[in-house]
């Protein structure tokens, strides 16, 4: 057996620790700054290649993309039953995923919202129609009202068989509704992929001010019009 030059042996070291310190650089510093638990949880998933299970604690967690994800996450904020939420990126493929990547379609994820909610209190159906009512347009591809690209596509993403039935349900339903116009609803009905929590400003947007630096309420019932970018 030939034994291999020194020379190149300390190439293939070298080359070997360079690909991991790359590697390690191309996380983004953000994804040691998240706060939220329900996002900390989210990652820790997430880096095992894994979606978030669909039972934490006494919750039940469910996944939706409905365009934007300020706006969707705020309408969840302020439904009673909602205990928890956090905005990130989903059903793409690459780790890691940054914000300016996502926007450029450069990772294949949609803007989704993950939540925690109590059964006892709302239903998977209800939570379908709060995605459906957020949503002018479901038989539009990649596009929720002024924003497009594959970013922007809907989606029930489900963390289990049951679930994913009763998304299947809420899409059958919603598609009847537009059967009049002669276009077929676009949301898609998938199982879960795992989850990337958003940069920690994403979180709760709208609550803390959004674009313009004016806070809007996420108290359970509030009935003001949400404003995604005003």
């Amino acid at each position: 057996m030939k034994t291999p030059h020194p020379a190149t042996v300390i190439a293939a070291v070298t080359f070997s620790f360079i690909s991991t310190a790359d590697a390690l650089s191309a996380v983004p510093n953000f994804y040691s700054e998240i706060v939220s638990p329900l996002a900390q949880t989210a990652l820790r998933h997430a880096e095992q290649g894994e979606p978030v299970p669909e039972r934490l604690n006494d919750a039940t967690v469910a996944t939706f993309a409905g365009g934007c994800f300020w706006g969707l996450e705020l309408a969840c904020q302020r439904e009673p039953g909602i205990l928890g939420t956090c905005v990130g990126y989903t059903q793409g493929y690459t780790s890691y995923p940054a914000y300016g990547q996502v926007c450029q379609e450069e990772t294949g994820h949609a803007e989704a919202v993950l939540l925690v909610y109590d059964p006892s209190q709302i239903t998977y159906a209800r939570l379908a129609d709060l995605l459906f009512d957020r949503i002018p347009d479901p038989t539009m591809l990649n596009r929720v009202g002024r924003d497009r690209g594959t970013q922007y596509r809907t989606g029930m993403y489900a963390h289990s068989e049951t679930q994913l039935a009763d998304a299947q349900m809420a899409f059958d339903r919603e598609n009847r509704s537009w059967k009049i116009s002669g276009r077929p609803v676009v949301t898609e009905v998938k199982m879960a992929t795992p989850f990337w929590p958003a940069e920690e400003p994403h979180q709760h947007y709208l609550e803390k001010g959004g674009r313009f630096g004016r806070p809007q309420s996420a108290a359970k019932g509030e009935l003001e019009e949400i404003r995604c970018y005003g």
